[in-house]
């Protein structure tokens, strides 16, 4: 074997580690609280009579995970007290999934009869679902090398997609025989199985620098984490980084809004056939794009896969030029989910790979939270206006093609950014290394 070959990274390896198999079920227990705070239990509020207006503000809960950056230092610097034992990130994941099963049974025995303690119990289960993303994104990140992280996240997506079926269309046909209560109890249930993975999973060997006093302890938990991102690459450079961050999601964020759901109907599309190509074949078609990210950054690294993701992201909206005028035809929604879907997937492998490779281990848990709530937002902030956008041109064409040409400034940082950055694991010895504190480790 020569030296070259020697050298490229084992995709069976990264696959094959125990840390993959973990990430599966710790992506499992993330998604499965997302949905029972918002969109199935928007089904609960309904059949139990609870005004529309309400349920809206109800299930708007799950606006927790977008900002979950604000506590994140709580989980990067607090060893919790009993749980503490089993490691820094393991006591933090066991706290928040214990929360999430108590909440969920607790909602369960209320029901929105008492309508009042029952939105204070979603709420808890909003937050420490959010939290449970804090801790699962820093183990991801602190137990494997920047090589691996594809591999992790693809087997993370799998099972968080498999959560979301779960509690989405799985929680609807259990309440078609069974009382809600019930439902939320089953789902519970099914969050008991990562919780004994996580007992027995290993914690991250990462050495924490421990500091003594409040304003020390502040310094360290809220202030350095941030200091430490523009220490490590300058300000002008990090802030380059956080444009970048900024807009290389805008065009796969732009369609998750409002907007899809009325396009569909507009086209001819029935909330039958929209459920069944986009909801349950479109998922699958999602995690297949997941693990080919997985497998292109385990082969080519993390950042040629990530312009590949940028690109396909922004082509695949264009597919949906294709719909307009399409009058029902299943055979083009089912062309357009597969080459959407198939992108997304695709494109979130990557990006959590690039976001993971900017952290220092010493602050993971605030630095990541703070770069995937970046990453989501000037996608949303395009989607809030798009009606407006629709009804100012006077058709669905233009909105599409936007989205699409906003990746355009998110390709030239990519190559800008290049030769001046390298991101933790890169092997290029041509490429100028930022100055970069060790991670604690």
């Amino acid at each position: 074997m020569s030296a070259t070959q020697a050298a490229k990274p084992s995709v069976w390896k990264a696959f094959a580690q125990p840390s993959a198999v973990t990430l599966f079920f710790f992506g499992f227990a993330s998604g499965l609280p997302f949905l029972l705070v918002a969109g199935t239990l928007a089904y609960w509020l309904r059949e139990g009579g609870i005004q529309l207006r309400e349920i809206t503000m109800i299930a708007s809960a799950g606006m927790a995970y977008s900002f979950k950056f604000l506590w994140a230092p709580l989980v990067d610097r607090w060893r919790l007290p009993l749980l503490g034992r089993f490691g820094q990130r393991r006591g933090w994941l066991l706290l928040a999934m214990g929360l999430v099963i108590v909440g969920l049974l607790s909602m369960a025995m209320l029901t929105p009869g008492q309508l009042v303690p029952f939105v204070w119990l979603t709420l808890l289960v909003a937050f420490s679902g959010a939290t449970l993303d804090i801790a699962v994104d820093a183990y991801r990140v602190e137990i494997a090398p920047p090589s691996a992280q594809g591999a992790l996240v693809a087997t993370y997506s799998l099972g968080y997609r498999i959560a979301l079926i779960i509690s989405g269309a799985v929680a609807l046909l259990l309440a078609d025989q069974t009382s809600w209560a019930n439902v939320y109890r089953i789902m519970a249930a099914f969050m008991a199985i990562p919780v004994v993975v996580c007992l027995f999973a290993a914690e991250p060997e990462v050495v924490r620098v421990r500091v003594q006093g409040w304003v020390a302890g502040l310094r360290e938990g809220v202030v350095e984490p941030f200091a430490d991102f523009f220490r490590r690459f300058g300000i002008g450079m990090a802030l380059v980084i956080l444009v970048f961050i900024l807009s290389m999601k805008i065009s796969d964020q732009a369609l998750v809004g409002g907007i899809i759901g009325p396009f569909y109907l507009d086209q001819g599309y029935t909330l039958t056939e929209i459920a069944a190509v986009t909801k349950v074949y479109g998922i699958w078609v999602g995690i297949a794009g997941a693990f080919l990210g997985g497998v292109a950054v385990a082969r080519w690294g993390i950042r040629w896969p990530l312009l590949v993701a940028i690109i396909l992201g922004a082509a695949s909206n264009l597919l949906y030029l294709s719909l307009i005028g399409a009058d029902g035809s299943l055979a083009r929604l089912t062309v357009v989910i597969s080459g959407e879907n198939l992108a997304q997937g695709y494109f979130g492998t990557t990006a959590v790979a690039y976001m993971s490779a900017l952290v220092n281990q010493r602050y993971t848990a605030t630095q990541y939270a703070l770069f995937s709530s970046l990453i989501m937002l000037p996608g949303k902030v395009l989607g809030f206006f798009s009606g407006w956008i629709v009804e100012v041109t006077e058709g669905y064409a233009v909105y599409f093609i936007i989205t699409a040409a906003v990746a355009v400034p998110a390709v030239l940082l990519f190559f800008w950014l290049y030769p001046r950055v390298r991101l933790a694991g890169d092997a290029d010895p041509a490429t100028p290394a930022a100055s970069q504190d060790a991670p604690a480790s």
